[in-house]
């Protein structure tokens, strides 16, 4: 349990810059409060304590504004950021290492029994507002993007945007690993710019890290034929651009 906890804390430090201390997050995170409760609450589900669980689950949502059924799966490292009005249903799954916005539905199409709410692989991000109803998959790293409505399937890797939301990008996981290696190279978080979203700004970096990793390509094979022709070539190490020694050395004016 403080495992999880601790996985907890740090997947808010890595997905929300806002975040200062781990005071504040214990204490004011209410996504991080309503997982907490959730698992408290899913115990008890799955123990028989049905209506236990579901009150602890009333108290949550009083406390957070968060639903979570006490009968839905969550993974590790899910994060909830911001939170309100959140809506996850009883057969919901979540992989790990998942994140959803404020005003997000994972909600069911049907008032049958058995499964009738969404499936999240692992690393999911849906944006403020969207709705994934029924019981279908998103696959992994997926993306619904803000206020879509989401009715099928979604493959692995893909963006979806829209009412009803359709595919609006969808790259080999190779590119995106290259370009992911490129930036944790020079200190930069790609987290948001991936190359099958609409913004021009995340386009334009993304192809400037495809130009990098190229660039890197074609000096480590001069660097290969210069030590073959006998001239020592030695790699300079890359700075990791992290800002800090932009940030001591900047002079600030009154």
């Amino acid at each position: 349990m403080f495992n999880r906890l601790k996985e907890d804390i740090a997947c808010v430090f890595e997905r929300d810059p806002a975040a200062q201390s781990v005071l504040e997050i214990l204490t004011t995170y209410p996504g991080v409060h309503a997982v907490l409760i959730h698992r408290v609450s899913h115990f008890f589900w799955e123990a028989g304590y049905l209506w236990l669980a579901r009150f602890i689950a009333h108290i949550s949502r009083g406390l957070t504004g968060i639903e979570i059924h006490p009968g839905a799966q969550i993974g590790r490292r899910f994060f909830i950021d911001h939170g309100m009005g959140v809506v996850i249903g009883e057969t919901a799954i979540v992989g790990d290492d998942c994140t959803v916005y404020h005003g997000v539905t994972l909600g069911g199409t049907t008032w049958s029994k058995g499964k009738r709410h969404p499936t999240l692989q692992n690393g999911v991000v849906i944006g403020a507002g969207a709705k994934v109803l029924g019981p279908i998959e998103i696959g992994t790293a997926a993306r619904v993007g803000s206020n879509s409505v989401v009715l099928k399937s979604v493959p692995a890797g893909a963006t979806v945007a829209g009412i009803p939301a359709h595919i609006i990008g969808n790259h080999p996981k190779h590119e995106n690993s290259e370009r992911d290696k490129i930036a944790h190279k020079l200190g930069f978080n790609a987290y948001g710019t991936a190359a099958d979203m609409p913004d021009p700004v995340a386009n334009a970096i993304n192809r400037m890290l495809d130009h990098i990793h190229l660039l890197d390509k074609q000096m480590e094979t001069m660097q290969k034929a210069l030590n073959e022709a006998g001239i020592k070539c030695t790699e300079t190490p890359l700075s990791t651009l992290d800002g800090c020694e932009i940030n001591d050395n900047y002079e600030k004016r009154p």
